[in-house]
């Protein structure tokens, strides 16, 4: 199935999501619960305080049920998203939709948005995806971007300087003083992870998403503005970006669970509107372990395709949720010569910019157990020799140690792989012999040492 629905139904038959019945706020009180489970079940929360519609959140919560998503085993996940991009498939334009159900301009007061964290300037839209093309239909991008509520009619939207900033550059050099957008929520996970995406620009994410779905996606041209939605969407708003101005944004909790810088951004007029009779708001808890992984794993195709191009036996890459999905990455890979570590390390770098420490290892290092890595740090990694030092060099804006106006810090990398002038069994770890006999004890106490 495209749709939110179907998959939630797929999660609650397999025991992965959970109903929290007792009516809770808005205001701090479900994104407390979200915060609570984060990382762990589905929450569905049936009773909201002031609204008739239910919230859910957590859907992207952990890898598996990101792979579940797109029908993908673990080691087949990177090769299913780096072909959906590169060789995306088409989603077809229908006429009518779930999402069409009610057609009304709606206010965002009554829709159930949620103010997450103390300090919050206003309730955020943090899960929905925007899309706009030019106007001679050329290019177009769907992507994911917080909303921070101004009024029941307008948003702020913070772009960073990719696709939709490019889109708005654009209509500005047209003369155009607003850009139609489609902003929609509750949608399938292969959908977020498409939007979330590296996709180039003019590769529609949507068309992302219709592969990884394998062509079961169906778009809809919105009523009131030049812009797509999913069909099957829960809610849908029609806006458009207002170029000739710019609001106060912020401060908005981000992946480093600290608050971004508040800035100008452009403000969003919201002109129309379509839902689902009883609509499901799809909510996602900034900084949280949701957040992290849709941020952070379509990154590791990009940096798997950087990486390889200089080391071709690089065997796995994670993008970690202790750096948030962004700022930390480890890669494995069989080193040939010494000098491979820091290659890898540059093209690492090279790949995203915003990554601020990066990790290299041996192949026997699992770089998904953080336990491991850090093993490999004491024992095959010494300063004076294994540590490339980049200042003064373009970071993420999210790192509260750069210069967050400017954009600029310092990168950090770790050649975490064994010596070659060294033997081997000198970093290897040692073993104790395993009898069947004692397999079998361990087996009876749900133990497996093999």
């Amino acid at each position: 199935m495209s749709d939110l629905r179907g998959f939630l139904q797929e999660l609650e038959s397999s025991s992965q999501l959970i109903h929290v019945g007792e009516e809770l706020s808005v205001e701090y009180e479900i994104s407390s619960v979200l915060k609570a489970f984060d990382g762990g079940k589905v929450v569905y929360f049936d009773a909201v305080t002031g609204f008739s519609n239910s919230v859910v959140g957590g859907v992207c919560g952990t890898r598996e049920r990101i792979y579940r998503a797109i029908n993908a085993e673990p080691g087949e996940f990177h090769k299913r998203l780096d072909r959906a991009i590169k060789k995306p498939e088409t989603a077809v334009v229908v006429s009518d939709g779930p999402v069409m159900e009610y057609l009304e301009k709606p206010q965002l007061s009554h829709i159930p948005i949620l103010t997450h964290y103390a300090g919050d300037p206003a309730p955020y839209i943090t899960s929905a995806v925007i899309h706009a093309r030019t106007s001679d239909g050329d290019s177009q991008n769907a992507s994911i971007h917080r909303l921070q509520v101004l009024d029941d009619d307008h948003l702020a939207i913070r772009i960073v300087p990719r696709h939709l900033y490019r889109l708005c550059q654009i209509a500005t050099e047209e003369g155009k003083t607003s850009l139609d957008v489609s902003i929609s929520l509750g949608l399938h996970p292969a959908l977020l992870l498409a939007a979330a995406s590296p996709a180039p620009y003019r590769t529609s994410e949507f068309d992302v998403a219709n592969t990884l779905l394998r062509g079961t996606l169906k778009l809809i041209q919105c009523p009131h503005v030049d812009a797509y939605a999913p069909a099957s969407a829960e809610l849908v708003l029609e806006g458009r970006i207002l170029l000739d101005r710019e609001v106060l944004e912020g401060p908005f909790v981000d992946l480093t669970t600290t608050f971004d810088v508040q800035r100008n951004q452009r403000p969003i007029e919201i002109v129309g509107g379509m839902r689902r009779r009883d609509y499901l708001y799809q909510a996602l808890l900034p900084a949280g372990t949701e957040h992290v992984l849709l941020m952070g794993m379509p990154q590791e195709v990009r940096v798997l395709e950087y990486t390889r191009n200089v080391n071709p036996t690089i065997k796995a890459v994670n993008m970690t949720v202790g750096g948030r999905g962004w700022l930390h990455c480890v890669v494995s890979f069989d080193k040939f010569s010494e000098g491979d570590g820091k290659n890898v390390l540059m093209a690492i770098f090279a790949a995203n910019p915003s990554i601020k420490h990066a990790f290299v290892v041996d192949s026997d290092i699992d770089v998904y157990d953080m336990e491991q890595v850090e093993w490999a740090l004491a024992t095959r990694f010494r300063g004076d020799r294994d540590l490339l030092v980049i200042p003064n060099v373009r970071v993420s804006s999210l790192d509260p140690t750069s210069d967050q106006e400017l954009g600029v810090g310092c990168k950090v990398g770790f050649d975490a792989t064994r010596s070659l002038s060294k033997p081997k069994a000198k970093f290897e770890k040692a073993t104790i012999p395993l009898s069947e006999r004692v397999a079998k004890v361990l087996a009876k106490y749900g133990l497996d040492l093999g």
